[in-house]
């Protein structure tokens, strides 16, 4: 079995979008994640989250939910709406922990949802985990498209 030249490139690492208004709040969360094997950026407000998705294409977003500009529903719900950032995974960071705004984080479109204060624990076990599924995601679909590249070229029975 041949390989291309993709194949033989080394993974991109992993991208992580911290995207919140608080200043010390993405500095925390930045400190909780540099045990991560992750590239990191960060965004202020919902506007800039979008910028920023759009530039450092992130495999994984932790959203605040009040920011502003656009909350952090209004921008899950414009990435999982659009084909091309759906499969980025959201896991939405907030102060917010009634009922009705966990349902309409999950009406939203988010992945996961941690309350703060955020444990760091748990915060990087969620984050790791998010990685790997994504990877493992995208892996099936490059296997996905080489197996269709595959029936392409074969003759009709």
């Amino acid at each position: 079995m041949s390989r291309s030249a993709a194949d033989s490139e080394p993974p991109r690492r992993s991208r992580v979008l911290i995207a919140d208004d608080n200043e010390p709040n993405r500095e925390l969360l930045e400190v909780y994640l540099a045990d991560i094997d992750c590239d990191i950026a960060t965004a202020v407000d919902g506007k800039d989250t979008l910028e920023q998705v759009a530039k450092f294409h992130p495999d994984v977003i932790l959203l605040d939910v009040m920011m502003p500009k656009l909350s952090g529903f209004e921008v899950c719900q414009r990435l999982k709406g659009d084909p091309a950032t759906s499969p980025i995974m959201v896991l939405m960071v907030t102060a917010l922990g009634e009922l009705g705004d966990i349902e309409r984080a999950v009406e939203s479109g988010t992945d996961d949802f941690l309350s703060k204060p955020v444990n760091r624990v748990e915060l990087v076990k969620r984050v790791e985990n998010m990685l790997k599924l994504r990877h493992v995601t995208d892996e099936l679909e490059r296997l996905r498209s080489y197996i269709s590249s595959m029936d392409d070229d074969q003759p009709p029975r």
